[in-house]
């Protein structure tokens, strides 16, 4: 038996704890996030109104944001329990964490609305759920356990949830009979008098409420582990947990339970953690999750797009998970009050499908934090009491790039053109588009290419143009590649001397492209501060980045001639089993003309990683250029596979696309292909708008729905079922000759590629004879 295999429900399972031991999932809310690992970790986030958490490490934390590839440690927060059996010194933990002994059966079941581990232990079988409350910042669980032998049995069950440190100002916990459980206590520390007020409001509680009342307790961690430690506590060792106090101590939330299976018995346990502001709350998430019969409902929304094609994984992982996680991303800005300007309006690219008119919303907030002379800040500020923190207080140069390149899509998929005339200011949006776009114009250098200042799309390149003088060769073509976009957009609204000032910058981005990044097989990636040209063939490390070469196809820069060259390049240079690498050597030390970007380790992050986000954009231009085999061919890299092969290197569940997976195949072989394991990625957005509307072709557009497949050889057909406007198309897809290409709509034959006169509410069967 594989070791992951999908289930018709969406759910992936894995069957070993050790195989792949970071391998997890996440649950979400609107309101709060849980990455859970397949060992039994857990790590939370919830706005309050900064991103904090309620179950922490061993010691105070600096919160920034999610870090990739975070390593587990003893004391990782976790949601463990530890069962022993009365009489005997065995013991266990579930699901694996942290004593580690190996089940005789173990499943991780990564479901789209909740976790669950099965495990059968010595003829017990426990079945370890959770779940996220809908609209609260609460986890619920479930303990599920039987005797499945013929003999009766007793057992302690010993619930093991993680506060960790606090505060060094002042925590504690207690057990609370009233309330119900163990409620631990702290505040948040601070040294500014201005600060007072904002802490007395946040959430400074850690609760573990329980359904069934326990035998024992213990709230202390260091009394819970004794000098046995997490693997073997002094507490489960002794009879009875000693029902203590955690006074400035770090707290810990730690049950007891003695309980007696007769042959065949099953019992049942319930818990709910949560933060909370108060007795108050508190009483009211024992009402609502404990008290009731109802079980909390995740929140699940469905999907606008099914498919059935011969590639039966594929379309697990685009049935059930990839919606999933554009609409997790649009919906939680990645747990930022901040989020960068690049990264909200991308985000809206997967979000326009799903919900059009959250987006929508989003563009106009952008919008509203334009500066005066036309650019966009680095990072949007999602409420009054947010302001720009970390990265968007440096500055970067290619944030409005992302306007027409976001609106595009939006525009074709919901056909509302009124957007571009609503007020936003003294301004309309078609006004401030294209102030953005002439802002774009200004910031190129007397040779017409682009300044980067600290960064563009790349934030560590942050050395490159400091001094003022250093450009991106990227930006210079991604603007050519924008402007061409909002020219066709102003074209189509009858704006024509708009379009023609675009197609001017457009054209005079390429001409400076090719006088002075084309190095004779691909484009450069930039020149810094003191000319030095990098991402070419004389360098020894970083000789070819990906984005520039992407970018160049998008906006039609290179001759056919050379279009072949950099494509063969990219293909030689920068191809992976895990797809395609940003850039290729990576850096091994710093080089000071470029930044940070050098400094990370060869071939993690952007410094030569897999980094997906770049691989969409490439495979977006194959696609264009409709070479669907071989965009295919690195889409497909992009999804977990379920061979045990693929799972030992990755390391990951293919129940979401990562932002990288490591590069450096030559340099670091054992780590090559490990996932960053961090959902919160732009990949997700590009590569559900590529697989709506460039591999299956149904891409809206102001008169209807364009039909246009590109679909790989390999495929003689495929079924799709996608959501547009308010109607359901249901449409077949076969590949035939050139000659036969034909579209069909409820029975009748249809001129062109365009379903017009669409009905919310319709139901259209389809039927298209893709030429091949």
């Amino acid at each position: 038996m594989k070791l992951v295999s999908r289930l018709d429900d969406g759910r992936v399972e894995l069957r070993s704890p050790i195989a792949a031991p970071q391998a997890g999932t996440f649950l979400w809310n609107r309101r709060m996030l849980a990455q859970v690992n397949c060992r039994g970790y857990v790590r939370t986030q919830y706005m309050n109104p900064e991103p904090v958490m309620y179950s922490r490490g061993p010691a105070l934390e600096a919160t920034t944001f999610m870090q990739p590839e975070l390593p587990l440690f003893a004391h990782h927060p976790g949601r463990f329990v530890y069962v022993r059996e009365c009489g005997r010194d065995a013991l266990f933990s579930v699901p694996y964490e942290p004593v580690r002994h190996l089940a005789d059966d173990f499943v991780f079941a990564a479901g789209d609305s909740h976790v669950e581990w099965r495990l059968r232990v010595n003829g017990l079988r426990i079945a370890w759920r959770m779940s996220l409350a809908t609209d609260a910042v609460a986890e619920i669980w479930t303990l599920a356990l039987r005797n499945d032998t013929e003999t009766n049995r007793r057992l302690d069950l010993y619930p093991l949830f993680s506060i960790g440190y606090m505060s060094w100002m002042n925590q504690s916990a207690s057990y609370d009979a009233e309330l119900g459980g163990i409620v631990a206590r702290a505040v948040t520390p601070y040294q500014k008098i201005e600060d007072y007020d904002r802490i007395r409001s946040l959430k400074d509680r850690t609760v573990l409420l329980h359904g069934t009342v326990p035998t024992a307790w213990e709230t202390s961690q260091a009394e819970f582990e004794g000098e046995g430690g997490l693997c073997s506590p002094d507490a489960v060792a002794g009879d009875m947990l000693r029902c203590g106090d955690a006074a400035y101590e770090t707290p810990c939330a730690a049950l007891q339970y003695r309980l007696d299976l007769a042959a065949g018995q099953s019992d049942e346990f319930r818990f709910v953690f949560a933060p909370a502001a108060d007795d108050t709350e508190i009483a009211a998430l024992r009402e609502r999750y404990l008290e009731r019969t109802r079980s909390a409902r995740s929140f699940t929304p469905e999907s606008v797009l099914q498919v059935t094609t011969p590639d039966p994984d594929f379309d697990h992982f685009v049935n059930h998970w990839l919606g999933r996680q554009v609409r997790y991303i649009a919906e939680t800005h990645r747990w930022s009050t901040d989020p960068q300007t690049r990264n909200l309006l991308q985000d809206q690219i997967g979000a326009v499908y799903e919900q059009p008119g959250a987006a929508r919303s989003m563009f106009l907030l952008a919008l509203r934090q334009q500066r005066d002379d036309g650019a966009m800040p680095d990072g949007i500020v999602l409420s009054d009491r947010a302001s720009l923190k970390y990265i968007n207080e440096v500055p970067h140069t290619d944030h409005n790039v992302w306007l027409p390149v976001s609106l595009q899509p939006y525009l074709d998929e919901t056909g509302d053109y009124g957007l571009l005339d609503e007020p936003v200011g003294d301004l309309t949006v078609f006004e401030r588009v294209t102030r953005a776009m002439e802002w774009l114009d200004g910031n190129r250098d007397s040779r017409g290419l682009s300044l980067i200042a600290e960064g563009d799309w790349c934030d560590p390149m942050n050395m490159a143009g400091h001094k003022g003088r250093g450009v991106s060769g990227w930006l210079t073509i991604a603007t050519a590649h924008a402007t061409q976009l909002w020219a066709g957009i102003a074209a189509e609204i009858g704006a024509d001397d708009v379009a023609e000032r675009m197609r001017d910058i457009a054209c005079d981005c390429t001409t400076a492209a090719q006088r002075h990044l084309w190095d004779g097989r691909w484009f450069a990636r930039g020149i810094s501060d003191d000319g030095r040209r990098f991402g070419v063939a004389a360098d020894t490390e970083g000789r070819i980045f990906l984005n520039p070469q992407s970018w160049a196809l998008l906006a039609g820069i290179p001759s056919d001639e050379q279009a072949r060259s950099l494509i063969d390049a990219v293909n030689r240079e920068l191809d992976t089993p895990f797809g395609l690498a940003m850039l290729n050597p990576p850096y091994t030390q710093m080089q000071e003309h470029i930044g940070r970007l050098t400094q990370k380790h060869p071939g993690s992050a952007e410094n030569g990683a897999v980094y997906n986000h770049a691989s969409t954009f490439f495979i977006h231009a194959l696609f264009q250029r409709r070479d669907s085999d071989t965009a295919f061919a690195y889409l497909r890299k992009m999804i977990p596979a379920d061979s045990d092969n693929d799972l030992a290197q990755r390391r990951q569940l293919p129940v979401f696309v990562p932002n990288y997976y490591r590069g450096a195949v030559d340099a670091f072989p054992k780590t090559a292909g490990r996932s960053s394991q961090l959902p919160n990625t732009g990949a997700a957005s590009w590569l559900y708008r590529i697989v709506i509307e460039q591999l299956f072709g149904l891409r809206g557009s102001r008169d209807g729905l364009v039909v246009d497949p590109a679909l790989p050889l390999e495929w003689p057909e495929a079924r799709v079922v996608r959501r547009f406007r308010g109607a359901t198309f249901d449409i077949r897809l076969r590949q035939v000759a050139a000659r036969d290409s034909s579209l069909v709509v409820n029975g009748k034959r249809v001129s062109g590629n365009v379903i017009r006169t669409i009905q919310s509410g319709g139901h259209y069967d389809v039927s298209v004879g893709v030429a091949s």
